[in-house]
C-alpha cells in the first residue's frame, strides 16, 4: 500500500517552504495490469471500478493502475497474495490444478449472456464455494466471466465436431482445455495476449475466445471462419483480489465501502461490459470479412454427448471437499436462468 501526504505551504520565500502541515492521507493501492490500457476489461470495467472506489471512499482511497504490469498474466494472483500489488485481476485457469470450485462457472452452456452468468457466479460462490477458501491469502473483492466462448479459426468453417480435428487451438486453461480435447480440437494452453503471436506465426491456428476478443487482440485479419455456441462452449473464470494484509490495514468504513462497489456490484459492471463489447465484436468480424454462421442443433448435440463426462468428472472431485457439486451447478443454472428472465 502506498500513501501519498498531501502539505500545504503557509508561506515561500525564495522558493523556500518555510511551514507546512498535513491536510490529509490519501491510500493509494497499485494495481498491476496484463492487459494493455485499451482492453475492454480495463477500460471498462477495472478503470470504472476504481472510479467507484475512490467517490465510494470520498476520496480516501484511490486505485492506481500500473502502467505496466508487475509479472506474466499468470503471475497475478501470487502478485496480489505476496504484497508485489495491492490489487490484480486474472484467470484462475492460468495455474492449471490450483481451482478446482471456480471451474463451476466455466462449464459448456450455461448462457448467453455475460452479466447473468457473472451475477450469478458471485452469489453462488458466496452461497457454495466462500467456505472451501480457495483464494487463501488473498482478500477476494469479485469473480465474473467473459461472454459464451465460441470456436474461431484461420482454416475452415466449423459447422461439426469432425471439422476441428487436427486444428491447434489455443485456450485459457480451466474446463475449456478439457472441452477443446473433448471435441477433437489440440489445445494450446496460453495466455490470452499470445494469441496473435501464436496465429500469425502458425503455431495455432485457431482460438476459443468470447466475441470481443477477436477485434481486442487484433485478430480480425488472422480469424477467417467463426462458430457461435448457442448458451456458448464455455466461459472462462475470472477473480479480482487484494492484497489480504493491505485490505486488512484500512478502516473499516473503507473496507465496507469497498466492498459496496465490488462483489456483485463489479459482476454486474464487468458482465454488462461484456455483452456490450461482444456485440460491437461481433458487428466487427462481419465488417472485417469474417465468415459467421451459428452451430446447428445437430453441432451442438455432438458437443453435449462428447462433454457430458467433464461437469461429472468436476462434481466428483468436489465431493473430496465436501461439496455437492451437482447440487452446486443446479443451483447455479437456477440463479443464471433467474437473472435472465429478469433482464
Amino acid at each position: 500500500m502506498r500513501v501519498i501526504r498531501l502539505v500545504t505551504a503557509v508561506a515561500l520565500t525564495c522558493g523556500v517552504i518555510l511551514s507546512s502541515s498535513p491536510v490529509s492521507a490519501a491510500t493509494t493501492l497499485r494495481l498491476s495490469s496484463w492487459l494493455p490500457p485499451g482492453h475492454p476489461i480495463v477500460r471498462d470495467m477495472i478503470k470504472p471500478w476504481a472510479d467507484q472506489v475512490a467517490e465510494a471512499t470520498k476520496g480516501r482511497v484511490k486505485i492506481a493502475i500500473l502502467p505496466k504490469p508487475l509479472g506474466k498474466p499468470p503471475a497475478h494472483f501470487d502478485l496480489a497474495k505476496d504484497g508485489v500489488a495491492d490489487v490484480t485481476y486474472g484467470v484462475h485457469g492460468y495455474q492449471p490444478g490450483r481451482f478446482l470450485l471456480t471451474k463451476a462457472v466455466e462449464m459448456p452452456f450455461l448462457g448467453n449472456s455475460a452479466e447473468s452468468v457473472s451475477v450469478a457466479y458471485w452469489r453462488i460462490h458466496e452461497k457454495h464455494l466462500a467456505k472451501a477458501n480457495e483464494h487463501d491469502g488473498v482478500t477476494l473483492l469479485s469473480v465474473f466471466t467473459h461472454g459464451p466462448g465460441e470456436i474461431f479459426n484461420s482454416k475452415r468453417p466449423i459447422k461439426s465436431t469432425a471439422d476441428l480435428n487436427g486444428l491447434k487451438i489455443r485456450v485459457g486453461g480451466g474446463v475449456v482445455n478439457d472441452v477443446a480435447q473433448a471435441i477433437g480440437a489440440t489445445a494450446l494452453l496460453k495466455p490470452a495476449p499470445k494469441s496473435y503471436e501464436l496465429m500469425s506465426n502458425g503455431v495455432a491456428d485457431g482460438v476459443f475466445f468470447p466475441q470481443e476478443s477477436i477485434a481486442s487482440f487484433k485478430l480480425t485479419k488472422l480469424v477467417r471462419h467463426a462458430t457461435l455456441i448457442p448458451n456458448g462452449l464455455y466461459n472462462t473464470s475470472f477473480f479480482l483480489v487484494m492484497n489480504s494484509k493491505t485490505f486488512a490495514s484500512l478502516p473499516k468504513e473503507d473496507q465496507d465501502a469497498i466492498m459496496s462497489v465490488s462483489g456483485e456490484n463489479f459482476a454486474r459492471l464487468a458482465g454488462k461490459a461484456w455483452d456490450n463489447v461482444d456485440a460491437i465484436g461481433l458487428k466487427k468480424m462481419k465488417e472485417d470479412g469474417v465468415q459467421v454462421i451459428t452451430a446447428s442443433d445437430s453441432m451442438v448435440g455432438e458437443i453435449k454427448k462428447a462433454t457430458a463426462n467433464i461437469e461429472q468428472g468436476w462434481a466428483k472431485e468436489v465431493g473430496s471437499k465436501g461439496l455437492d457439486g451437482n447440487m452446486i451447478m443446479k443451483d447455479l443454472r437456477a440463479e443464471i436462468s433467474k437473472i435472465e428472465s429478469a433482464r
